[in-house]
């Protein structure tokens, strides 16, 4: 297989289903401005410029996003500003602009960026680690500015914090959603890669000398060691990781993709060792054998999923079933992908 050939196909598909926006959308360009950095074809950067310049005014219908980030083209415009794709001050304005309304947005009282819309509720969740660090990640590193990069730091130490479980080393998704300051008892899948996401960009792009990389790295290594039992035997991880809660637990291709890139990044760094490795190459393996189809269409993917039900690993799972072609499905994929290509043409 041609990993980069592949992880376009899997956008033109995206593409060819419904428009191409959102969060889900966003992280797809996203992965796709990586596929072109990596390839270094200059028709697939500019085919990543076209689709960032539909952002924000030829966009059919915005929704009400919690982060008004995705008007611009979200993390994939923070990164192409950064990666130099778009160096036109229409962007640095943009990306700019909504890197100071993440300063200043809606925040729990431990400080966590939160439901914009309902805030005495103080609704937190791990969704927004891949939101957030990532975007202001770029912004900072691309603008100079420390003051982003920091702040993107410390949403996802603190949802960390909020967010794990000691004894097991996962994460829930949620807190409020389910009752008033209540946790959801899940380790979902795509929760999990929700936020390692976060901590996979901070370390491939986080300045080393930055006071905060050592932390950072620790909170990385210690996730995905935490994750690594819970792999299938056909080389995924499941809708709800832990099948002693979730005996039915299905196996699901978007949180899959997003420990698989974690594990691939750790490994090509050196932070993950050799058994890391064989993870990413039996995951890889697995979503392409069955999550990821010849015409580029996607299976076994979880819908949008907020802590349904009340919360707990059956709800998880029998609340949500496997879809075809689900938004949520191709970005992930990409990225695992586009690190196997890293992979086998890097030294590591």
């Amino acid at each position: 297989m041609n990993y980069l050939n592949t992880s376009v196909k899997l956008f033109d598909h995206y593409k060819s289903t419904t428009e191409v926006f959102h969060y889900y959308g966003v992280l797809a360009i996203y992965a796709l401005c990586r596929t072109a950095v990596q390839s270094g074809d200059e028709a697939l950067k500019a085919k990543c410029v076209a689709e960032l310049q539909r952002f924000p005014d030829h966009i059919t219908k915005h929704s009400a996003y919690n982060f008004p980030s995705y008007r611009i083209g979200g993390i994939a415009r923070s990164y192409a500003l950064y990666a130099e794709l778009m160096t036109d001050e229409k962007t640095r304005k943009y990306v700019d602009h909504y890197a100071d309304e993440m300063l200043v947005a809606q925040r729990d009282e431990q400080g966590i960026m939160s439901h914009p819309y309902l805030p005495e509720t103080q609704r937190i969740w791990i969704d927004c680690a891949m939101a957030i660090t990532p975007y202001l990640l770029f912004a900072g590193l691309a603008l100079k500015n420390e003051q982003y990069v920091d702040e993107g730091i410390n949403q996802t130490l603190l949802m960390y914090d909020a967010f794990l479980n000691k004894s097991t080393g996962l994460l829930h998704q949620s807190r409020g959603f389910c009752g008033q300051m209540q946790f959801s008892t899940d380790y979902w899948g795509r929760g999990q890669g929700w936020g390692i996401i976060a901590l996979t960009e901070l370390m491939q792009d986080l300045p080393k000398d930055h006071a905060q990389y050592e932390t950072c790295k620790k909170y990385f290594v210690d996730h995905c060691k935490a994750m690594l039992p819970h792999q299938s035997e056909r080389g995924l991880w499941r809708q709800h990781l832990v099948l002693d809660e979730a005996p039915d637990s299905w196996e699901e291709s978007s949180g899959t993709g997003l420990i698989a890139y974690a594990y691939g990044v750790g490994y090509e760094l050196g932070f993950l060792g050799d058994e890391y490795k064989a993870s990413f190459d039996k995951a890889l393996e697995g979503l392409i054998a069955h999550c990821i189809n010849e015409d580029g269409s996607t299976e076994l993917c979880c819908p949008g999923c907020l802590s349904p039900g009340d919360g707990t690993p059956k709800a998880y799972v029998t609340e949500k079933q496997p879809v075809k072609d689900d938004p949520h499905s191709f970005a992930p994929l990409m990225l695992t992908l586009v690190q196997a290509e890293r992979l086998a043409s890097v030294k590591v």
